[in-house]
């Protein structure tokens, strides 16, 4: 183990009795999310010959076609679209939003103001290929109190003509708490209760197999995650997918590729190995990863930072904010956790700016698939109040190596 502080080791040790029930849930839930995935694998007869590509068009992909139909017996989906033709999660959020909507219809968000990357793809900053420059409207209802405003989605959708509705469970770059499935089954009800004709559509990115039950599980119609995220295990090297009601995601394959040709093409050339592989995996990566979220948060909440959620708090996704209020301690966090990152441990991430993001970023991702936020990473604008995003850990033991060692960094002051 590297060199810590007297009192982090104290805290350590602490934490052995503290998280014990706490890990023994996640060992549970793991479990459970193992069987679904080996389930699909049985009732889909997964064979070696799945694990082979298509070049070209990417007709008659039985490796391709076979993986969406595993991933929708594991998400209790209707359909699946798994293609690696998505460069990322975002992208796939684009393309399932164009695909459902069209001009003079309106898409509302009831968690507030969607993450940084979507707000061109929506006309929130202006960009001339943006949903709004087709003539399709937008308007938002931020959260109260961490939960929905019931009130006032009620008087917006009995009101307003709305075609999609769109929850990002996921916390993004704010300091609100994510959305557990809980909380989104409660609110799907009451929406369909006043009008059933409202796609609602969710943002499942960094959520996956932290719950037994899935957004589709539970009423949504079509939801977005990414394969460099949780359900890629670490393995896939790119792509993402949309998951619900086979209508709505028949509309996206028309999208993604072109109308009258749909899933029918999309070549998967030497990744439906690493996309299997990865789901295979995927429970127990999420496991590790929020078992490393929970002694993140443990060890900073008992040093006096504010952490979301609080140790004893219910996960929602894998993602832990730390609010530092203080830029240098950000900075140092983040640079503490790229120093015992399997990839370019040498390298001091600063500040700088990113396409898609208004601030500069410090980025903490010494990952073996760019961008990954599986694997160990953290990262945060640089804006008050200075909160850094940490998510992921491919087993538990590197995750924890590297959150101790950024502890210490911004405990030698």
């Amino acid at each position: 183990m590297i060199t810590i502080n007297k009192r982090l080791e104290l805290l350590l040790n602490e934490s052995k009795n503290e998280l014990k029930n706490y890990f023994d849930d996640i060992d549970n839930l793991c479990m459970k999310n193992s069987l679904k995935v080996i389930n699909a694998f049985k009732n889909n007869k997964i064979s070696e010959a799945h694990l082979n590509g298509t070049t070209g068009y990417g007709y008659n992909d039985m490796g391709r076609d076979t993986i969406e139909k595993v991933f929708s017996e594991v998400l209790d989906s209707e359909d699946s679209l798994v293609r690696t033709q998505f460069i990322s999660g975002s992208h796939a959020l684009n393309v399932c939003l164009f695909a459902l909507l069209r001009p003079g219809d309106t898409l509302l968000s009831i968690t507030g103001l969607p993450y940084d990357t979507l707000h061109e793809v929506i006309g929130i900053k202006d960009n001339d290929s943006s949903l709004k420059s087709f003539g399709i409207n937008y308007d938002q209802i931020d959260l109260v109190d961490n939960d929905f405003n019931y009130d006032k989605i009620k008087d917006v959708i009995t009101n307003k003509k709305i075609k999609v509705i769109e929850i990002q469970r996921s916390r993004g770059y704010s300091t609100r708490e994510s959305i557990t499935i809980d909380k989104l089954s409660k609110v799907i009800k009451f929406i369909k209760n006043i009008n059933e004709e409202i796609i609602i559509m969710v943002d499942n990115c960094y959520c996956e197999f932290v719950e037994d039950l899935t957004p589709t599980s539970v009423g949504a119609d079509i939801m977005v995650g990414s394969l460099i995220k949780n359900l890629g295990g670490g393995i896939a090297q790119n792509g993402a997918y949309i998951s619900g009601k086979k209508d709505l995601v028949e509309l996206c394959a028309q999208r993604l590729t072109l109308p009258g040709e749909g899933r029918d093409v999309g070549p998967s050339f030497d990744s439906n190995k690493q996309i299997l592989e990865g789901i295979y995996m995927a429970p127990s990566v999420v496991a590790s990863a929020l078992k490393t979220s929970l002694l993140t948060r443990f060890l900073l909440e008992k040093l006096g930072y504010e952490v979301s959620p609080k140790y004893t708090d219910k996960s929602a996704d894998i993602v832990c904010a730390i609010k530092f209020n203080n830029q240098d301690k950000l900075i140092k966090y983040v640079q503490g956790i790229q120093e015992y990152s399997a990839i370019d441990s040498h390298v001091m991430p600063i500040p700088f700016d990113m396409p898609g993001y208004d601030d500069k970023v410090i980025m903490a991702s010494g990952s073996f698939t760019q961008g990954s936020s599986i694997e160990i990473s953290c990262d945060g604008p640089i804006r008050k109040p200075y909160v850094a995003y940490q998510q992921g850990g491919l087993t538990y033991e590197y995750g924890k190596i590297a959150v101790l060692n950024a502890i210490n960094k911004i405990m030698e002051e």
